[in-house]
């Protein structure tokens, strides 16, 4: 029996720790030997995912400092267990102590719960968001593993927020284009309205959601298992598993129940070099399970984060009837701190699959 916090086969990652506990991290198991990595390489990404980064991110002030204390020896990957730790710091847990027998709407407090018979109310504990500190740091690895050593990039960011969407060409979009502004949008007539909107429900005490683009470029053919861990399931899975993430697509995902089988069939053809193309991707760059050759395509849906400071309907662990306006420091929109975590995830999953294929094939 495993409590679900490890992920991955050959390169596996078991994460650690809660929102106000005394620190949150991970332990990467099968990071291939020989890889250049610093701490400053890692701490570049956690950086992209930390609270306070920006006006229209939560302020709580965590630097989020990463302390690498195994795996690595003279800026090179062993081939050992890594184990990667951030130490929370800006914990405020009395803003939570009218929270402990109030079950808050959208969050897991009411199935924590009923699953354990208890739960941790400072920060929500484990269904917090400060869990996935462990995946990006995880995530900066493999990401560099997969660019350096395959070619390959992993790249994510925001398509829409609410209903404000971007309609920018993805295969054009480059990663100093998203982080050129905060909302981490490379459309940047789009991204103004979308910060205009994020600041607008944030001073009304509410929330919005949205839609991150992820791309995964240079991926070689012939990754992922043709029936259970399809590599596309394998991309759902790992997004699913992230907080708030509600939906998850690829390719033409459901607006291809509008195509018909002639328009929907990506056709083959040799490009200039011989090498075997489709002239469309609504297959995201998956067929059968496994990776095509073409630059894999995803969306991934975020809800409006759960706490607001609007009044809402809920009930006590007593049963009883009541009103919840929530205090605390909380993203009026999680979308520009994902970026990093699904571009991390992505890398998980496909450096996983490379070297399953490695091990099986050679």
């Amino acid at each position: 029996m495993t409590a679900g916090s490890s992920f991955g086969q050959l390169f596996r990652i078991s994460t650690f720790g809660e929102s106000h506990g005394g620190a949150v991290g991970v332990v990467i198991d099968g990071c291939p030997p020989g890889l250049p990595i610093t701490v400053a390489e890692i701490q570049k990404e956690l950086d992209r995912r930390r609270p306070g980064q920006s006006s229209i991110t939560t302020p709580r002030n965590e630097q989020d400092q990463i302390h690498l204390f195994s795996g690595v020896m003279d800026g090179i990957t062993t081939g050992t267990p890594i184990m990667l730790m951030a130490y929370n710091r800006d914990q405020k847990s009395d803003d939570y102590n009218n929270l402990k027998a109030v079950f808050r709407p959208g969050h897991a407090d009411y199935t924590f719960q009923q699953k354990y018979g208890a739960r941790d109310w400072r920060g929500g504990g484990r269904s917090s968001a400060r869990e996935t500190i462990g995946r990006v740091a995880a995530g900066a690895i493999a990401k560099k593993y997969l660019k350096e050593k395959l070619g390959i990039e992993c790249l994510c960011y925001v398509e829409q927020v609410g209903a404000i969407g971007s309609s920018i060409d993805a295969d054009t979009v480059t990663a100093e284009q998203v982080e050129s502004n905060i909302v981490r949008c490379p459309d940047t007539a789009q991204a103004a309205e979308m910060i205009c909107l994020i600041e607008t429900v944030r001073d009304e005490g509410d929330s919005v959601g949205g839609v991150l683009k992820g791309l995964i470029r240079h991926v070689p053919v012939g990754l992922g298992e043709p029936v259970f861990d399809k590599l596309h399931a394998d991309l759902g899975k790992a997004m699913l598993s992230i907080n708030a993430v509600k939906g998850f697509e690829i390719g033409s995902g459901f607006a291809g129940v509008a195509l018909r089988g002639s328009a929907h069939n990506d056709a083959f053809y040799h490009d200039e070099t011989g090498r075997v193309r489709t002239r469309t991707n609504h297959a995201g760059g998956v067929l059968g399970g496994l990776s095509s050759g073409e630059t894999i395509h995803f969306r991934v849906a975020f809800k409006p984060t759960s706490t607001i400071r609007k009044a809402q309907e809920t009930v006590t662990q007593d049963n009883e009837a009541t009103i919840l306006e929530a205090t605390g420091r909380h993203d009026p929109c999680v979308l520009p701190r994902a970026v990093p975590i699904v571009e991390a995830m992505a890398a998980l999953v496909i450096l996983d699959h490379y070297l399953r294929n490695k091990a099986q094939n050679g």
